[in-house]
C-alpha cells in the first residue's frame, strides 16, 4: 500500500502578505486534488546564522528541525522572492544549513517565481547554483515562473486565479511524479 507524497513547501519570505508566502498557501490549499499531502514550514526565522564550526552535532535545535522536515518529505518546493539581485540572505542562510546534510541530497526539487515579468532571474540562478551544491534532484519542467498579482489573494492569502492555481497544481503533481512511492504497512 502506498501514500501520497509528502511536499515540504519552503518560502524565502519573511514579509507578512507575501505572495511568495501566498503561492505555497494555494498550494497547500490544492494539494489534495493532486494527491499530494504538503506541509509549509514555518522556521526560517528561527535558523541561527549559518556557521560552519556549528554545523556539527549537536545541531542547534532549529537546524535538526529543518534537517528533519526535510528528510520526511519525498520533495521539495520553493518560493522565495528576488532580493538585490539574489535571494534573501535569511533564505540563503536556510539553504547553508543544508549543504552539510545529506537529507537534500536526491530530492526532487522545484521553484515557482511569483515576481512580475522581467525579475526574478537572480533568485532563480543562486537556487540553482546553492541547490548544485547540496545535491538536490532538481525537477527542470517544475521550475516555472508565475507571476502573481497581490489583487488575486483573497482573505485567506489563496490565490483566486484559475490560471495561476492550475499551474501550481501542475508543479505540484511534477514533483510528485518525480519522488519516490511511499510504502505504509498494510493493516491487515
Amino acid at each position: 500500500m502506498t501514500t501520497s507524497p509528502l511536499i515540504l513547501l519552503l518560502s524565502g519570505s519573511l514579509r507578512s502578505g507575501s505572495t511568495n508566502e501566498a503561492v505555497l498557501r494555494t498550494a497547500q490549499d490544492l494539494a489534495s486534488s493532486v494527491d499530494v499531502r504538503a506541509v509549509r514550514y514555518d522556521g526560517l526565522a528561527r535558523l541561527p546564522h549559518f556557521n560552519p564550526d556549528e554545523d556539527t552535532d549537536p545541531l542547534p535545535a532549529a537546524v535538526t528541525g529543518l534537517r528533519a522536515a526535510i528528510d520526511a518529505a519525498a520533495g521539495i518546493l520553493i518560493c522565495a522572492p528576488e532580493y538585490a539581485g539574489t535571494l534573501p540572505g535569511s533564505f540563503k542562510n536556510l539553504l547553508d544549513w543544508t549543504v552539510g546534510g545529506t537529507e537534500i541530497c536526491d530530492k526532487p526539487t522545484a521553484w515557482i517565481n511569483a515576481a512580475a515579468p522581467g525579475r526574478g532571474q537572480g533568485a532563480d540562478a543562486t537556487l540553482r547554483t546553492v541547490l548544485g551544491y547540496t545535491g538536490a534532484a532538481i525537477v527542470e519542467q517544475a521550475c516555472v515562473k508565475v507571476p502573481v498579482d497581490r489583487g488575486t489573494v483573497d482573505g485567506q492569502g489563496l490565490i483566486t486565479d484559475p490560471d495561476v492555481r492550475g499551474e501550481i497544481a501542475r508543479v505540484l503533481g511534477l514533483l510528485a511524479g518525480s519522488a519516490a512511492p511511499v510504502a505504509v504497512a498494510d493493516p491487515a
